[in-house]
């Protein structure tokens, strides 16, 4: 019988692996694939600009009724997240974490521009071996035409 898997004592190894989850929250938005997502934030809660919303379930269907996707499959953006300062408490085998967030958007007829722009403030625990997601908070400061991206601002048009 073995015992729970330790957490790498090499601090860079864990800011690493945090910092990899924060660029894949981003890849797995602009590829649309809402279930990746509910897997990725299977252990957290999201709040966003609605009520918190917590389980693999419950996080992909918010996605999914929020997000507009279009014939490729996609959202048609970028979020390109910069700014990324991790701190990791090794007592507590737990990190937080705050970024800034620019989303990107570019359709046929709507040229590349920046749609929104805020922060991100996250907490991961180290569980079964691996870093996870525990919450992630986005608060948007600067929003533009987010019409062709988020479904509540296409239909209040």
């Amino acid at each position: 019988m073995s015992g729970p898997v330790s957490r790498p004592a090499d601090p860079v190894s864990s800011h690493r692996a945090v910092e990899n989850l924060i660029a894949r929250y981003a890849e797995l938005v602009d590829d649309g694939d809402f279930a990746g997502l509910g897997v990725l934030l299977a252990d957290a809660t999201f709040t966003g600009s609605g009520e918190p919303v917590s389980g693999r379930e419950a996080i992909e269907k918010m996605f999914r009724d929020s997000v507009i996707v279009y014939a490729d499959g996609t959202p048609r953006t970028q979020h390109v997240t910069t700014n990324i300062a991790i701190e990791v408490d090794g007592e507590a085998d737990t990190a937080v974490s705050r970024s800034y967030v620019t989303v990107l958007q570019a359709l046929p007829d709507l040229p590349l521009q920046p749609i929104a722009g805020g922060r991100y403030h996250d907490r991961f625990a180290w569980r079964d071996g691996r870093w996870c997601f525990t919450e992630r908070r986005v608060r948007l400061r600067l929003v533009g035409d987010v019409s062709r991206h988020l479904r509540q601002a296409a239909s209040g048009r």
